[in-house]
């Protein structure tokens, strides 16, 4: 079976990139969500083997809403995805529960690399 990613990013196109990098490499998206909030009640419903978190978008942030799914979720496998020289959001994220960040624009082998070494 393959390994299910739930990909939370309030850009639409954000979303369409990872999940063409993602899907066109072996591996399934769950779900998306365009806030923490939704990333949240999906992580419940769908239970992903991955989230991607965007950190900055609207109605909860992806620091709180990985904050929040490893409270319930402490196996949760989260990969931050950040935008240049967020530098301390990262470190917030780490602290969060995050296992790993990638930086926008997605460089498709990055991405894969963290996908794999965190589910294979």
């Amino acid at each position: 079976m393959s390994k299910r990613i739930l990909i939370t990013d309030d850009a639409l196109f954000m979303r369409v990139t990872l999940k063409n990098i993602l899907v066109s490499n072996g591996y399934e998206v769950a779900d998306e969500a365009a806030n923490g909030k939704e990333a949240i009640e999906k992580y419940q419903t769908q239970q992903p083997d991955l989230v991607m978190m965007d950190i900055t978008m609207p109605v909860m942030d992806g620091i709180s809403a990985a904050r929040q799914i490893k409270s319930l979720h402490p196996e949760a496998n989260i990969v931050m995805c950040t935008a240049m020289g967020q530098k301390d959001m990262v470190v917030e994220a780490i602290k969060a529960g995050a296992k790993d960040f990638i930086v926008k624009p997605f460089q498709p082998q990055r991405v894969l690399e963290s996908v794999k070494k965190l589910i294979g």
